[in-house]
């Protein structure tokens, strides 16, 4: 008598598209290329997923974190899933022993998964590629206060105010730059420095379905914009190209900038429970940054500052290093230079200044050397990263040479720093 063949079935796992806020944390994070993404979702292909979970802790909103029991031969393509409002349903144990599962012997989704297109199997594997993303630690500072995260979502957003719209950097620069404070009234909005929040722009998308949110960085501290008010600020620019300089208007970008004092503004969130400044006041901070990047950068910043005008500053030191093309474009710039020399030590690096060669961050990191040096071997200090992605790897890379340079084993200092969540990268 022929035994029947058994359906191998796994745990796909799969993308919430009703909670997903498209921020790409999941695709920057995942080391075998296994989630991709178009104009609506973010998808995983089952046969390259290898179950590594690395993507899950940084995802803001938990929408990573889902997963199917499907038969193996007819798991969900990304095609498929680029079409999807919401999850499917779980298979009832019925459907999957018709589809002749009578024992089920779950897999991971990746057991038997084909190695990424391009990358190296064992035997022909060299010197793995620098990864940056793999230092990012995904737990908070022992001492950051607790974060409320997803209190409102995509079913129940929360209404805010528009209460102030500015320009933040000079006017006629490529990368114009606004400064947008929202008030929520009497709905509680609790939110920490480092947080984001969702904007959900008005209208509808080519296939009718309403616009998902866009993920913003929060720029104010913990007690609002102005102290004592339910208010938060952002630090948006008009998107008017792609990364590639073809010319494209950002869809929520400019509903933001275009915002006016008395709108309603339809917002999702808070998110984020990792990427968060220290408590302890003789904690030193070192923020890195570029363009918008610097929104958490200020709200932690100015938090400091408040509490060393109460009294309640002890000593940590802050030490920015912040980049743009030009002095013009740097949003903030003002305000910035007007902080005390010896509550921040800053750094700016120009890209673009006229008669001036190009400088990054990452110049101006390795010529701070003996500064990094002593913060990385101090259990008080903390460095954060948010900007564009491209910046990431050169930041980390220029960590590495400053404690290599300084005869530091720069894979002990970087593991204690992820494990104690001291080393942060929020790019995107």
């Amino acid at each position: 008598m022929d035994t029947p063949v058994q359906t191998v079935v796994i745990k796909q796992h799969l993308i919430d598209p009703e909670i997903c806020i498209r921020c790409n944390t999941c695709e920057a994070t995942c080391p075998v290329g296994a989630i991709t993404h178009d104009d609506s979702n973010y998808v995983v292909r089952a046969d390259v997923c290898n179950g590594c979970m690395a993507c899950v802790p940084p995802c803001p909103t938990g929408a990573i974190d889902n997963w199917r029991s499907v038969p193996k031969a007819a798991a969900y393509g990304i095609e498929e899933q680029f079409t999807w409002d919401t999850l499917p349903d779980e298979l009832t144990p019925e459907q999957l022993a018709a589809a002749g599962a009578e024992a089920i012997d779950e897999l991971p989704a990746t057991a038997e998964a084909e190695p990424a297109a391009g990358a190296p199997d064992d035997a022909s594997a060299g010197e793995a590629p620098f990864n940056s993303a793999a230092y990012g630690a995904t737990t908070p500072p022992w001492s950051a206060a607790h974060a409320y995260t997803n209190l409102y979502g995509p079913r129940n957003p929360i209404t805010a105010t528009v209460v102030g719209n500015v320009r933040v950097n000079e006017p006629g620069t490529q990368n114009e730059t606004h400064h947008i404070v929202l008030d929520f009234g009497s709905m509680p909005f609790p939110v920490l420095e480092g947080q984001s929040i969702g904007i959900v722009p008005p209208g509808a998308d080519a296939q009718g379905r309403a616009h998902h949110a866009r993920q913003y960085s929060i720029a104010s501290p913990r007690n609002g914009e102005r102290p004592g008010y339910n208010n938060v600020s952002l630090t948006v620019k008009r998107v008017t190209a792609d990364h590639q300089g073809n010319p494209v208007q950002g869809l929520c970008s400019n509903y933001v900038c275009d915002l006016k004092v008395g709108d309603k503004v339809q917002v999702i969130g808070p998110f984020g429970a990792s990427f968060l400044m220290p408590n302890h006041p003789r904690s030193h901070i070192v923020m890195i940054c570029t363009g918008t990047g610097s929104a958490p950068m200020r709200a932690m910043t100015e938090w400091r500052r408040r509490l060393r005008g109460k009294g309640r500053f002890e000593g940590g030191k802050l030490m920015l290093f912040f980049g743009a093309r030009t002095k013009e474009e740097l949003p903030y710039f003002g305000p910035l230079m007007s902080l005390p020399k010896d509550f921040i030590d800053i750094n700016l690096a120009f890209s673009r200044a006229p008669g001036a060669p190009k400088r990054y961050v990452q110049d101006l990191m390795r010529e701070r050397a003996a500064d990094l040096v002593e913060l990385l071997q101090d259990a008080n200090a903390h460095f954060y990263v948010c900007g564009l992605k491209s910046m990431e790897e050169g930041v980390v890379l220029a960590l590495r040479d400053v404690a290599l340079q300084a005869g530091l084993n720069w894979e002990a200092i970087a593991a204690v720093l992820k494990r104690e969540g001291r080393l942060h990268l929020e790019t995107y």
